[in-house]
């Protein structure tokens, strides 16, 4: 960090900011929450799961399908901060209010949630915009690499924290209902991601835009269709993104069923915890590596790096047996999770135009997103059809080698706007 300059290390905090909302709200305590807030008021189980799986679904889908259209709107100058500090608001004050919401209104606590879902993806659109903003080429590899490190590292002190004032009720150490316990780790997680944004707000400003037109919002809607007329002109960039949504979804499918795949094996609870803690660890010094390796080697070549390494581990995962294995299985996931997400990002913001950023990168989060969907699927229609936890695993090769097939095919360029003159 000492060697990057005030707007990189502005930057790069944001993902120690925001990495807290991704654990506590979307992965760990906020869904048990709400499970038993819905419980209580008595919903059925598989009632509460279906309003869960809905609330999910129909956030992300809102903002995935706005990305494209108001990174168009953004492009104009001036329009990325606002746009950036308005869905970053939403989130931090509606993931506040979870904390303030009392426990019985689950109806109101699932609204909040997906306002807060709106306002994470929002944020994320524009803040991964910005890198062309705040480095240059030649460093994006590292600043991007290491914004996923301090993700892996900040994510872990509030979840500690809130996972301990957890527990402590739980064994009535502490003064306190397990109820309030969560709320507290609630309000953390919005003081965590707050406090550590500011530096973002202050130092990072839109370096590369379009001058403002009349009507941007129409003009907006304008760009984000004239791109699909001149989809020829980008086909470095929508081959990568081709590639992108194949990999990324057996990257996203791993995280994802991690935990129900060890469960299947008969690996208790605390143990996965501690393991899932673990990879968390791992996983940051190595994103680091993968980018101090992406300058020496070029990002390409360590995408696909990574990409052998994911197709190694649905291979071992299809002769995993022990809790032994299920430990050397986690560290090769962390050996490469986080630097295959850091390059993807850094590789992306060198193909697209600088100019049209916000643009693109709503089309990276349509890709990100709508990966969450064929992996999944195709695990559980293998395990289902094989009665076998491991080939639903071993499965996910498919994606890795369409993906790692078609990223051989991106054209070797750095930017497109240089091979490319685009209209405004």
């Amino acid at each position: 960090m000492s060697r990057m300059t005030k707007k990189e290390k502005s930057w790069v905090l944001f993902d120690w900011a925001n990495s807290a909302y991704s654990i506590i709200i979307t992965t760990a305590v906020f869904p048990l929450y709400f499970k038993a807030a819905a419980k209580e008021a008595g919903l059925a189980a598989a009632t509460s799961t279906a309003y869960w799986g809905y609330a999910n679904s129909f956030a992300t889908l809102l903002i995935s399908i706005c990305a494209p259209v108001l990174g168009s709107i953004a492009d104009f100058k001036g329009f990325k901060k606002r746009f950036f500090t308005f869905f970053f608001a939403l989130g931090i004050i509606f993931t506040l209010l979870l904390a303030l919401v009392p426990s019985d209104q689950w109806l109101i606590l699932l609204i909040c949630y997906m306002v807060t879902v709106i306002g994470f993806g929002g944020t994320n659109i524009f803040y991964d915009a910005f890198l062309v903003d705040v480095t240059t080429e030649e460093r994006m590899n590292q600043v991007s690499s290491k914004g996923y490190a301090m993700g892996y590292i900040g994510s872990t002190i509030p979840f500690i924290i809130g996972i301990a004032l957890i527990i402590l009720a739980q064994q009535e150490i502490l003064p306190l209902s397990v109820s309030v316990a969560s709320q507290i780790s609630f309000a953390i997680t919005a003081l965590w991601w707050g406090l550590f944004t500011i530096p973002m707000l202050r130092n990072v400003n839109q370096v590369y835009y379009k001058e403002r037109v009349p009507n941007p919002i129409v003009n907006g809607f304008k760009q984000f269709f004239s791109t699909f007329s001149k989809i020829k002109l980008y086909r470095p960039l929508f081959l990568f993104l081709l590639a992108y949504f194949f990999y990324i979804d057996g990257v996203n499918t791993i995280i994802t069923m991690s935990t129900t795949y060890g469960a299947d094996l008969g690996i208790d609870s605390q143990s996965l915890l501690i393991i899932l803690f673990a990879t968390q660890v791992v996983a940051a010094p190595f994103a680091v590596l993968y980018g101090k390796l992406a300058d020496k080697f070029n990002a390409k070549t360590m995408l696909l790096v990574g990409i052998f390494v994911y197709i190694v581990i649905c291979t071992y995962a299809y002769f995993l047996k022990t809790t032994l294995d299920f430990w050397i299985l986690a560290m090769l996931v962390a050996s490469s999770q986080g630097g295959i997400q850091a390059l993807s990002r850094s590789y992306f913001a060198k193909l697209v135009p600088k100019e049209h950023a916000n643009e693109f990168f709503g089309f990276y989060s349509i890709f990100y997103k709508f990966a969450a969907i064929l992996g999944p699927s195709l695990m559980g229609f293998t395990a289902y059809v094989t009665g076998n936890t491991n080939s639903g695993v071993f499965s996910l090769v498919v994606l890795f080698i369409i993906g790692g097939l078609v990223l051989l095919r991106v054209p070797e360029t750095t930017n497109i706007a240089k091979s490319n003159s685009i209209s405004q």
